[in-house]
């Protein structure tokens, strides 16, 4: 379950009405508020490059699209 809440006056508040029982300990993960250092390229993806030794595939745009219309190549 993911819940969104508004930290203020040093306590975490819900943004919805939320079902938990008053009392339950819950874990909460902070985003990092510091913007990255430098914008990313695309090469710098982990997914750049997935496709290249596949013969298949010789345009990802083509292929995606062709996989959307359930055209098997």
């Amino acid at each position: 379950m993911t819940i969104r809440a508004k930290f203020e006056n040093g306590v975490f508040r819900p943004l919805r009405e939320v079902a938990i029982e008053e009392g339950t300990v819950v874990d909460l993960h902070v985003p990092d508020p510091q913007p990255a250092t430098h914008l990313r390229s695309i090469g710098e993806s982990p997914f750049a490059g997935m496709w290249k030794d596949r013969t298949d595939i010789e345009d990802s745009v083509d292929y995606v699209n062709c996989i959307r219309r359930g055209v098997r190549r």
